[in-house]
């Protein structure tokens, strides 16, 4: 079945089924051929996330890969200020994928065409783009905005794989920085916790009092377990050892039995030792 065309007039944004905004792209301003992008507005009721706000988040699909994050910035920036560019391979959620990883740390990327969330600075920018006419198509390659393709671009990549150990110690020490800090705010929130969860010898928790709003935490099998290995212990100190006098008495029989049977048995050993040293010639 062929795809359903809705005509348009001059001038005017051409939309298609789906809600979907058709923008044309050229590569630069002497292009004869032309490249199409197919803009939404992100709404999305499962993903209540700060990072695509979805009065100011515009979804967009079949970016070229000529396109970069930077190139994407700049060529959206006539609709408006734009807050920040997420590429994709696929639609999907926001994952928050940690720090932000220098590209020497990151695995290759996968070329070809991608999705993007464009997130901008005011709504009204999410209309405009929407709003802009078909038949007049975005420049991607400026003066003021070169983008490298063909053999320049492979050149440029071949120059840039190669890793300077200057700056590549530089990134590892500031890696590091990071992940010492983070890990300096980690210990110090176990701490605070550990703080609010202090047992007495009793077994007894001493809550102290949270931030404002905070909900009460149950018992975790960690303090279970302490309070349950300090009872055995408490236990064990209130034990009745040899508190009678024949079990004394018994005690110290015992131990003499031991150290009799263990002289008699180091007194066989030395015995035949001594008779494996002797000289036999025949």
């Amino acid at each position: 079945m062929a795809a359903s065309k809705r005509k348009h007039a001059s001038g005017q944004p051409c939309i298609i089924p789906g809600g979907f905004a058709v923008l044309s792209l050229k590569f630069s301003s002497d292009s004869a051929a032309q490249h199409t992008v197919y803009v939404k507005e992100h709404k999305v009721r499962a993903e209540k996330n700060s990072h695509r706000p979805l009065d100011r988040t515009l979804f967009v699909l079949n970016i070229p890969p000529y396109c970069s994050e930077a190139v994407v910035t700049e060529l959206f920036s006539q609709f408006g200020p734009v807050q920040s560019v997420e590429l994709r391979d696929h639609p999907g959620s926001f994952q928050d994928s940690g720090p932000k990883l220098s590209k020497l740390f990151r695995p290759a990327e996968k070329k070809g065409f991608k999705v993007g969330y464009i997130v901008f600075q005011k709504s009204s920018s999410v209309n405009s783009a929407k709003s802009h006419p078909d038949d007049e198509p975005l420049v991607v390659c400026t003066e003021e905005r070169p983008v490298k393709t063909g053999v320049q671009k492979w050149i440029h990549q071949y120059t840039e794989s190669f890793i300077q150990p200057d700056k590549l110690q530089q990134k590892v020490d500031s890696f590091m920085e990071g992940y010492d800090k983070r890990k300096r705010e980690i210990e110090e929130q176990q701490r605070k916790e550990a703080e609010q969860e202090q047992e007495d010898e009793e077994g007894w928790v001493k809550v102290t009092k949270g931030h404002k709003g905070a909900k009460a935490r149950p018992h975790s099998e960690a303090a279970n377990k302490r309070t349950l290995q300090k009872e055995i212990r408490k236990k064990k100190r209130k034990e009745l050892m040899n508190f009678y006098s024949w079990q004394q008495r018994n005690t110290q029989k015992e131990h003499i039995a031991e150290l009799r049977k263990k002289f008699e048995e180091d007194k066989q050993k030395i015995a035949l030792l001594r008779a494996q040293r002797k000289f036999r010639p025949y």
